[in-house]
């Protein structure tokens, strides 16, 4: 069972290994990785505010990850935009070794969600590669902007949030209350 919780500091070793078995499968096939910023990286685990969420497989092993803040970057968004609720998805990472699995339709799938439950109206992420485009495309989210910032073209891509009734049965714990459960 996979079970979505917010991350502490004791989760940086495993977000680190996490980040560094995707960056390998990256420089496999020739992509960018975030191999030199994977320490970095993992430490955003530790902010006391919160914000990075792990996609955690039986209690014992992280196979995802998110941060999510409650605001949008204010570069390439209209004004009514920027005032919209709206939860913003970066540093999204799984591990490679659950494809299968599909960690990271869940972890979007989750974010809609649980942004939704919120009193959130959007799910906002943003991307540098237009293959990372096609498939957040799979998961709802649309194209809306793309913007030029220094060296790196990034695609503003949104999802309106929402509860999502199939994913019920996934998040379900055993009180019957809703928790952030897959």
């Amino acid at each position: 069972m996979f079970t979505m919780r917010l991350a502490t500091a004791a989760d940086i070793p495993g977000v680190a290994a996490l980040i560094r078995s995707r960056s390998t499968w990256l420089e496999e096939r020739g992509m960018p990785t975030w191999r030199d910023s994977a320490d970095n990286l993992a430490a955003q685990a530790e902010n006391s505010h919160g914000g990075m969420w792990v996609l955690e497989e039986d209690a014992s092993r992280i196979v995802g990850c998110t941060t999510v803040q409650d605001q949008t970057p204010p570069w390439g968004w209209t004004p009514e935009e920027l005032a919209e609720p709206a939860h913003y998805l970066f540093t999204t990472v799984t591990d490679p070794a659950y494809r299968d699995q599909k960690p990271g339709t869940l972890i979007a799938l989750w974010a809609v969600d649980h942004a939704a439950r919120e009193g959130k109206e959007w799910v906002r992420r943003g991307c540098m590669f237009p293959g990372l485009v096609r498939y957040y495309e799979t998961q709802g989210f649309a194209l809306l902007h793309e913007v030029q910032r220094t060296h790196n073209r990034i695609y503003l891509m949104a999802r309106r949030a929402e509860r999502l009734s199939e994913l019920d049965a996934l998040f379900k714990d055993p009180t019957g209350t809703l928790a952030d459960r897959i």
